[in-house]
Parts: structure tokens; sequence; C-alpha cells
């Protein structure tokens, strides 16, 4: 029993740690939804789930000794979320030189979603491998347990700093700028903090 809650204490403290900036993600989203519409909201969760399960099936298969992307060219999935973020504010721009409103939409859908989830948390393999490599199979389902149960305490947790009235109406009047550029930042604290700007330099 003991060693069950040790299992059960570890996997969350790894996946809290690791995933702390992903309620960001989810509130931009929830907001995205709310305000405009897409993504609807299953797709947030949906997406959500298939991100992080991409993540775990990658560290797992990691942790076997198999080599899926090399840690030092991870950062460059930060051109997922600065690319959507790009895409959505050249769309802003372009309805703003015609007087149109645009609606507040990043990732509009569940793959867009899950590329976002897994593209911010890209480091978690290097946590999650050492993990999974160091516990045994009953073990390591315990771990992916409780990791789907605290995705959807993280879903519950975005829609729900994402569901106050004033920030709806905040991202209604601004979101068509504010959500693209949360996007952008993130995509590009992602490339620059994994140094893949220096290596591609070197590399060239």
């Amino acid at each position: 029993m003991d060693g069950l809650l040790g299992t059960i204490g570890t996997a969350a403290a790894v996946f809290a740690g690791t995933n702390i900036d992903d309620v960001i993600v989810l509130t931009v989203l929830f907001l995205s939804s709310r305000a405009g519409g897409r993504p609807r909201p299953w797709q947030i969760v949906a997406g959500q789930y298939a991100g992080i399960a991409v993540l775990v099936a990658v560290s797992a298969v990691a942790a076997l000794g198999l080599t899926v992307v090399p840690d030092e060219w991870a950062g460059l999935l930060g051109l997922v979320p600065l690319g959507l973020g790009l895409w959505s504010l050249a769309g802003a721009l372009r309805a703003a030189r015609s007087g149109q409103e645009t609606a507040p939409a990043v990732a509009s859908g569940l793959l867009s979603v899950a590329g976002v989830t897994v593209a911010n948390g890209a480091d978690n393999i290097s946590v999650y491998t050492p993990v999974f490599r160091t516990i045994g199979v009953a073990s390591g389902l315990v771990t992916v347990s409780v990791f789907a149960v605290l995705t959807a305490f993280w879903c519950a947790a975005g829609a729900w700093l994402g569901s106050h009235r004033k920030v709806v109406a905040a991202v209604e009047r601004s979101g068509h700028w504010l959500v693209p550029a949360v996007f952008i930042v993130i995509g590009a604290v992602i490339v620059l903090e994994s140094g893949v700007l220096g290596r591609l330099l070197a590399f060239g």
C-alpha cells in the first residue's frame, strides 16, 4: 500500500511540476472558445489528452533505449505554437485592414490543440523518460493513470479560469491580438530556452 501511495505521489509531483505552464495554455484556449466559439471545449480536452498521450508514449519508447527525437532538437517543436500564433495574427491584421472582426482562434481544432500541447511539453520527455526507465510495468500503469486523472483536473482548472465574464469580455474585445500574442510568446520561449537556434547556426 505504501508503495502504491508513493508511486501516486511521485507521479502527481512529476506531472504538476512539468505541466504548470499548461494551465496558462488551457486557459487561453478556453477563453478563445468562449469568446469566439473555437476551438470547441471537447476539442480542447481531447487535444490535451492526445498531446499528453504522445508525450508519454515517446517517453516510454525512449525509456526502452530508442531515441525518437534527439533532445537537442526537441526545441524545434516550439515552432508549432509560434507558427499558429503568427498565422492567427496575420489573419487579425487582414481583418483589421478590411474593417472586420475576427475570432480569437489560434488552435481551431483537436489536432492543433494536441500539437500545441506536445510542443509546450516537449521538455517533459527528458523528465518522464528516466521515470519510466526506473519503474516497473505496474508502477508505470499507475503513473499513466495518475497523469490521466490530473489531465482532467488541468482541463477543469483551465475551463474555470477561462470562464470569468470580465476576462471573456476583454478577450472578445481584444482577443484577436491578445491570444495570438500569447502563443507567439510561448513558442518563442520554447525555441529560445532550448538553445536550438544556436545549434542550427553552428550546424549551418
